[in-house]
């Protein structure tokens, strides 16, 4: 850190540190909750949440802090400050100025609302009961209304959620993006579904011993460079990482037993999001700026590593054998035979289930639900109807239950409306990367089939990872590839895999 003479600088940086210690013990305790903590303590659980959220909030929007900020912003000063320091002040008054027009009973009441919500959401999807958990999702849909109000709305009220998980990107930008995309798969979905060559899948479908799913499961973290002594794997309702800090990234998959690989490839996707926080600089700990620059950004490494490298020919050359001894007599195929019908194309109920090109279907139904209901004030009531009509019309099935249906992903239930769209930026993001790599390691794909990760994650360490959130997103991709955003990249990469598979 840069030395100098503004005595605001010492204040403000001992707060960053402590709204870091916030978030990392606030993380432990969500962690625990979606891990295995008694269900009889979750409701006070939710409350110490949060209380302790609520003191958070309120240190991020103290008076003093906003008088430190207004300091370190004078052009004298701010021009002495390090790269980091400007960073974090710039970040700093950015979620400075949204917070502290939310009233902090407001804000406290929504954290609880939204921990109670995320419980009662695991009770309601086992038991297929939306009715039970409709009255938690009003609520946090109320919330989170009443805070667009506050904010003060973008060009549309959605405009305003997006903006908080993919700094900069709008409904009129994503409207084109996903339109385009839309255009392009459909006609080669439709290709592969008229194609004389489907894959087999029924050899997946057999009991699958969990433990050795998750013997397996850990010698791919490994092969990936996931650190355990930086990190650990659970089991949970629905895979998650979580990012305490540097030196403890944990992530989370679900087993499947009728399923050899449902549990691989989550594992996978989650360690990709862990690899990225595990390996942040060292000058950002302790700070706001040790993550991930956007959702965006941070989904391109889950779906770069689940997708690229983990659904491809030279990832199971080296590793089908290993697979094959974890559960002998059961996976007596080719390796051509596993690898297509683990890349099989056909419409799917669940999206984390999904294929590569349907899954941006899955997203987009997501999206406009979502646009439903804040910008045309779609009730949660009507969520059930609306998500499987849009099923029946981009997928051509209807959810059996609403299990398989509208409550299968925890988003809504914590509050993260504006962040499903992040999934499919993330697949054009890790396309571009990909492409990018390719070309500087031009031996990547032996690498691949060797079993040889560690150069891709160093090259992914010191083009992306350790910029934690040093870069934003535009600069991040710009900087690595030399050009802005381009879902062509997402197309192409489709439209090359699926074409050999298909022999299109």
């Amino acid at each position: 850190m840069t030395v100098h003479n503004s005595k605001a600088l010492a204040p403000f940086l001992e707060t960053v540190k402590k709204l870091k210690a916030y978030g990392e013990a606030l993380g432990v305790l969500y962690w625990d909750l979606r891990t295995g903590a008694p269900r009889k303590g979750m409701d006070m659980r939710s409350e110490v949440i949060g209380s302790l959220s609520g003191d958070m909030f309120k240190l991020s929007t103290s008076p003093e802090l906003g008088e430190w900020l207004s300091e370190l912003e004078q052009p004298e000063t701010f021009g002495k400050l390090s790269e980091i320091e400007r960073k974090l002040v710039t970040d700093t008054r950015e979620e400075y100025d949204r917070s502290v027009k939310i009233p902090p009973k407001l804000y406290e009441e929504h954290v609880v609302i939204c921990s109670q919500a995320e419980s009662k959401w695991e009770e309601a999807k086992a038991a297929n009961d939306y009715e039970g958990f409709q009255p938690y999702l009003e609520k946090v849909i109320d919330y989170t209304q009443q805070f667009i109000d506050l904010w003060g709305p973008k060009e549309t009220r959605y405009d305003t959620l997006l903006d908080q998980y993919e700094p900069g990107m709008t409904v009129k930008e994503l409207d084109k993006v996903f339109g385009g995309l839309r255009e392009q798969l459909v006609p080669l979905a439709a290709a592969i579904a008229a194609s004389k060559h489907q894959p087999d899948t029924s050899f997946l479908r057999q009991n699958y011993d969990k433990q050795a799913q998750k013997a397996f499961s850990l010698r791919i973290l490994k092969q990936m460079g996931y650190d355990f002594e930086a990190g650990r794997l659970d089991e949970s309702t629905h895979p998650f990482a979580t990012g305490l800090n540097t030196g403890d990234v944990r992530i989370t998959t679900r087993y499947l037993e009728d399923d050899v690989t449902s549990a691989l490839f989550g594992t996978i996707h989650e360690g990709g999001h862990a690899l990225y926080e595990q390996n942040i600089m060292a000058e950002l700990d302790g700070t706001t700026l040790s993550t991930g620059t956007s959702m965006g950004i941070h989904e391109s490494q889950s779906r770069f590593w689940e997708n690229v490298i983990g659904r491809s020919k030279p990832f199971w050359q080296h590793n089908f054998a290993a697979l094959q001894q974890q559960f002998p007599g059961q996976l007596d195929v080719t390796l051509d035979q596993f690898y297509r019908g683990n890349n099989v194309v056909q419409p799917s109920l669940i999206r984390i289930e999904a294929d590569e090109l349907t899954y941006n279907l899955h997203i987009i139904i997501r999206y406009e639900i979502e646009k439903m209901i804040f910008n045309e004030g779609a009730k949660a009531a009507d969520l059930p109807a609306i998500w499987n009509d849009k099923y029946k019309e981009y997928l051509g099935i209807e959810p059996p239950t609403n299990a398989e249906g509208v409550l299968q992903d925890v988003h809504w239930s914590g509050g993260a409306f504006g962040y499903f769209p992040s999934y499919s930026l993330g697949n054009m993001y890790a396309a571009q990367f990909a492409d990018t790599l390719e070309r500087e390691l031009p031996n990547f794909w032996e690498l691949v089939s060797t079993g040889n990760l560690l150069p891709i994650k160093e090259w992914l360490s010191e083009r992306i990872y350790k910029y934690g959130k040093l870069r934003t997103p535009s600069e991040l991709i710009q900087n690595v590839t030399g050009k802005p955003l381009d879902p062509q990249y997402l197309v192409k990469y489709l439209e090359k895999k699926y074409s050999e598979i298909y022999k299109l």
